[in-house]
Formats: C-alpha cells, structure tokens, sequence
C-alpha cells in the first residue's frame, strides 16, 4: 500500500469496528487477533517470537496500548513499527527503554515476578496445561528429541498467567505427556511420588498461583477450569465441537462453549495488514479488502 505512515494511521479510526465476513480474513489473523485479546492494558509481557509477536503488537495498537513488551534478548518496552524477524532483531529495540540481556530478562524481570503475561509455543500440550518440548517417548531412548525448554518451563511457571499458541493434533492433545517441561495445574511431586494440584506441590512458593490461562490453536481457544482442566472456550469459525473434539488425545469439556471465535473486525485487520506484519513475515499472505473497506482506503 503506497501511503505514508502518517496516512495510514489517519485510516485507523476510519475503519469500522464491523466483524469482517467468511473468506475476508485468514486462520493465522484470527489467530493472532485471539492472541492479541488475551492481553490486558496493564500487563507486562514475555513474547516469543512468531504469533506471540504479532498478537502483543496488535494488542499495543488496538486494545493494550499501555501494555509493556519483553523479549528474552533484553529488549524491554520497545515501540516497534513493524514486526521483528525474531527476538534479537534490533527493529524490536526501536525506543525500547533499556537494552539489557538473558540475566536482566529472567533474571530481573521474570524470577522477580514483573512478568504478568507469558506467550509460549510447545510440541505438546496435557489436559492440565503441562507442555513438552524436550522429548516423545522414553526420555533415554526417545522417538524424537526437541531442543528443549529454552525460557518455556521459566517463563511458563513464573509468570502471573500464560497464553499457549500451538497448531492442534490430537497426537499434542494429551492426557499426559511423554514428558513434562513446563507444569501446568498439576504436576509431580518428588515427595509423595505423585500428581497433584500445583497449587499444593508449589505450596507457600511466590509462583504457586501461576500458570496457564489459555491455549489458542488452528481450531478453538481454551481455558482452564477451577481445577486446573483445560475446557473448551470457543470454537473457531468453520471448525465444529466435533472436529475440535476428535483433535483431543481425551474427552474435552464442551460444557463451557460461549460459541464461535468472534471474528476479527476491519479495523483490527487493517492494523494487523499495514502496521504490524505488511512484509509478511509471520502471516503468510495478505488478503484483499471488500469492496466498501478498499474505497475507504482509495478515497484517503
């Protein structure tokens, strides 16, 4: 789009607040939309690079604008324009507050519990919101092996609440997993050589109260319930409670279903368009507006 950064923020208030139709938008902008509501004005945010990326952008230019962002670099409260390639690309660092590293972020920041709102990936996902990314099978002799937690299990188990991004198969949709890298609500304890409440395990810890809060995926958005079970929130547009329920590894709680995944509206995908990713590098193609938004865009 040939305009100027001044004119296309002039467009910003200028596109309508109206959900946006079937077929005028794709899977990973609804996605990242999802992911972007997840995040309050208040927070302060640990993103990974790809969708988390993209989500707290648009979330500081739609609905979190006094929202702060760290990535695990040591860049914090940066003003990035447009999305960065990864967590160390110095765009991130456009009029970031400080310029630190790995033992400012967790160190700092995350192990003193500054950190209100994680965005994590992993490989799989339990019932409980346990996360795996080290390994599939017998931990010595596996039939796959990740590269391991990086910040996952950190930042999973100390910040206040943490939104998962992770493509859904009912092969990640487990009961429990091969292994465990990050707890989620339940977890095992080397005392009693049992699974129990994380709640009790982390019992009299600063972090016992920290956790996952949702999981966003290619089919529905997630929650966990009073007992730190994953249930289903809404499903995406397309998808049915079946095909969403057929892609668990065990018997998902649908009793809690608000309805479809509320598409996301013009305004969002203009800002998710032009602002945060027009090269495209996370979201993998850009979609041409309807009619009535591209004469709001032509007569600008």
């Amino acid at each position: 789009m040939s305009k100027s950064m001044e004119e296309l923020m002039e467009l910003v208030d200028k596109m309508p607040d109206e959900r946006a139709k079937p077929g005028e938008f794709i899977l990973p902008e609804l996605m990242a939309i999802a992911v972007a509501h997840e995040v309050r004005d208040d927070d302060i945010v640990f993103a990974g690079t790809g969708l988390p990326m993209v989500g707290i952008m648009a979330a500081n230019l739609l609905n979190a604008p006094h929202a702060l962002l760290i990535y695990e670099s040591g860049i914090c409260d940066g003003k990035t324009m447009h999305v960065p390639m990864s967590v160390a690309d110095q765009r991130a660092a456009y009029m970031s507050s400080t310029l630190g590293g790995l033992v400012d972020t967790f160190g700092y920041y995350l192990q003193q519990g500054y950190i209100t709102l994680g965005f994590l990936g992993g490989a799989a996902i339990d019932k409980y919101g346990g996360v795996n990314v080290t390994s599939i099978g017998d931990y010595y002799a596996p039939a796959h092996r990740f590269t391991g937690s990086g910040g996952n299990a950190d930042i999973g188990s100390m910040a206040g609440r943490t939104t998962y991004i992770i493509l859904q198969e009912k092969r990640r949709f487990l009961e429990r997993n091969d292994y465990t890298t990050t707890p989620g609500w339940w977890c095992w304890d080397f005392k009693t050589r049992e699974w129990k409440p994380k709640k009790e395990v982390w019992k009299n810890t600063p972090f016992a109260n920290c956790g996952p809060a949702s999981v966003v995926t290619n089919m529905a958005v997630y929650r966990f319930d009073e007992n730190g079970i994953i249930y289903l929130d809404t499903n995406h547009p397309g998808v049915s409670v079946g095909q969403v329920s057929e892609n668990c590894g065990f018997d998902l709680n649908v009793e809690r279903l608000k309805g479809e995944t509320p598409p996301p509206t013009y305004k969002e995908l203009f800002v998710l368009r032009e602002f945060v990713d027009p090269e495209l590098i996370f979201l993998p193609q850009k979609m041409e507006y309807p009619p009535a938004i591209q004469s709001i865009i032509d007569s600008h």
